[in-house]
């Protein structure tokens, strides 16, 4: 159903002929014709990084909460619905809250040029600064130095989870450069949780963070985490935790548990809220098992999963799960932008999956067609075919193997026509 804010998103699309445009100048002129309300907002705990970031941040919200705190949080894309980005006081933000704040950022911003993430950032902002709460928590959109996000002066806290190649086109060719723009979001004096990094991205982080005395609290230095017999182990200066895994699945939420956890001691949440933190997150498309719906129907015997990453150390993570999985026939549905590496998100993927069916992203201008896929597929030694949709590729590999295990996969963008459907939107 068309809601009143679907129309004034859609004329924000058009303000600016690119999508993406990386300065701060707009967002400040914006933020100052609205009164600067980043300076009114609660504590805020900023997160940059490549992956990881929008579960460290669900992570660190769970744990909040069940200490009975208030909490913002935006994050982006949205998968299923705008609204999505912005939680206020822990709900999402209503229809009728939403379309308010983007009226008035659309009618302050008078007609010029500014991106739909910027100006949708600085209605999150303003929406957050008007309504109580204890802590803010800001995802950083794409990179960190001249995001949008990037706005705040005097945060509690900063974040970088691990850093790897993504987005070079706007942010370098090379790790050195792409940890110097997350790097951005150090600011003077506020400590900042580093999650596992290459020795080059950690030094480039180090530095920055030397030059505005802002203390480091870096993975294998100041903390740190990993399992033993099933659970997970968290040791920092102050004491070691024993805890249940991560309810979210993978090994690499391991880290990104132990940088959640790292945040919360550092904020003085006590060990009640670390535990909260692993066993009580939810964080949509990052591995998550589909056990119901539409999709479910097209391949009733399989076990479907989800996941929205897009980059090489997203295929590494995933097929390190895959790995750790009982044995199975496995089998991917996979869809990209055409923006992305295809080949390095696969090549690790080849390994652990016995076939491919490949689609183009359904509505997304921007998709790598499924023929393109499907042969970066088949030369990394991963056997592929085609289906015109995502049901139709469901009902394919499940006529050939229908116990297997499918993994839908490639792009958020895929992610979230997958939750559409299964909503029946």
């Amino acid at each position: 159903m068309t809601q009143r804010s679907d129309a004034i998103l859609e004329r924000m699309m058009a303000l600016h002929p690119k999508i993406i445009d990386l300065t701060l100048d707009r967002v400040h002129q914006l933020l100052d014709t609205l009164g600067n309300p980043q300076d009114d907002l609660p504590p805020v705990i900023h997160i940059a990084g490549t992956n990881g970031k929008g579960s460290t941040q669900a992570m660190i919200r769970a744990g909040m909460e069940s200490a009975g705190k208030r909490v913002h949080a935006y994050t982006s894309p949205h998968l299923a619905r705008f609204h999505e980005r912005i939680r206020l006081a822990g709900a999402l933000i209503d229809e009728n809250a939403l379309s308010d704040v983007l009226n008035e950022c659309e009618a302050a911003n008078g007609g010029v040029p500014i991106t739909y993430f910027e100006i949708t950032t600085c209605a999150a902002i303003l929406a957050m600064a008007r309504t109580p709460a204890d802590y803010t928590l800001l995802e950083v959109g794409l990179g960190g130095r001249l995001d949008a996000t990037n706005v705040v002066g005097k945060p509690a806290l900063s974040i970088i989870t691990p850093v790897s190649m993504d987005h070079e086109s706007y942010l370098g060719t090379t790790l050195t450069a792409i940890a110097g723009e997350k790097a951005g979001i150090i600011k003077r004096g506020v400590p900042v949780i580093v999650g596992p990094q290459e020795d080059d991205a950690l030094a480039v982080i180090e530095a920055r963070a030397e030059r505005l005395g802002a203390p480091v609290l870096a993975y294998g230095q100041h903390w740190h985490v990993g399992t033993e017999r099933g659970r997970m182990v968290y040791q920092d200066e102050t004491g070691l935790l024993d805890l249940p895994l991560p309810n979210l699945p993978g090994a690499h939420q391991i880290q990104n548990a132990g940088a959640a956890i790292a945040a919360l001691r550092h904020l003085g949440f006590d060990d009640t809220a670390a535990e909260a933190a692993v066993t009580s997150a939810f964080w949509p498309a990052r591995l998550q098992r589909l056990t119901d719906g539409p999709l479910a129907a097209a391949a009733p015997r399989a076990e479907l999963w989800l996941d929205g990453g897009h980059n090489p150390a997203a295929g590494q993570a995933l097929a390190a799960h895959l790995a750790s999985l009982p044995k199975r026939p496995t089998h991917l549905v996979c869809g990209m932008l055409n923006t992305k590496d295809v080949t390095g998100y696969l090549t690790p993927l080849a390994g652990v999956a016995d076939g491919l069916t490949a689609i183009s992203i359904p509505g997304e201008a921007n998709t790598l067609p499924a023929a393109r896929t499907a042969e970066a597929a088949r030369q990394v030694g991963l056997p592929a075919d085609e289906a015109g949709d995502i049901l139709g590729a469901l009902a394919r590999i499940a006529a050939h193997t229908p116990d297997a295990r499918i993994l839908i996969c490639g792009s958020l963008y895929l992610s979230g026509a997958v939750l559409r459907l299964q909503a029946g939107g």
